[in-house]
């Protein structure tokens, strides 16, 4: 019996409660195997014993205001080969997804993407047994543009 999973288009807005409180719209893209999120001004502190990590994220496309800080633990580090072929030692941190009614733990890379189309990835990890992808259509499961993410922008206007 196959399993009744959702639709997800080539890009949808992603919700990342433990990072943003807007969403991050995220490039889905089945050839990258982790996912991986826009930081920069990475600083690596140890808080109670445990490494952490504080970064900066231009959560919209083409705006480099504002800069969100972000804190999260970092569960990893590794080396990823990106996306001009050239290996990448990143720090990995771990963090809650939401995507239309699937909410669930997904691994990202910190990487800088400023120049990148997308301040995004979501990886074949993070879709895996979750989504099936519709390559010829968009936010499948998210809005074009969230009102979160028009109130956010009216604010900084």
């Amino acid at each position: 019996m196959t399993e009744e999973r959702p639709v997800i288009g080539w890009r949808e807005w992603v919700d990342l409660p433990g990072l943003l409180a807007v969403p991050i719209k995220a490039k889905i893209d089945s050839g990258a195997r982790t996912s991986s999120v826009h930081s920069f001004g990475t600083r690596r502190f140890v808080d109670g014993g445990a490494p952490m990590v504080e970064f900066l994220l231009h959560p919209l496309q083409r705006r480099e205001t504002p800069a969100v800080v972000c804190v999260a633990p970092i569960k990893d580090e590794r080396w990823v080969r990106s996306s001009n072929g050239e290996r990448e030692y990143r720090i990995v941190i771990e963090t809650e997804a939401r995507l239309g009614e699937t909410v669930w733990p997904i691994e990202l890379t910190l990487a800088d993407r400023d120049v990148m189309g997308f301040r995004m990835l979501l990886g074949r990890e993070a879709i895996r047994r979750r989504f099936l992808i519709d390559p010829a259509r968009s936010f499948r499961l998210s809005r074009r543009t969230p009102k979160a993410i028009r109130a956010f922008e009216a604010a900084m206007s």
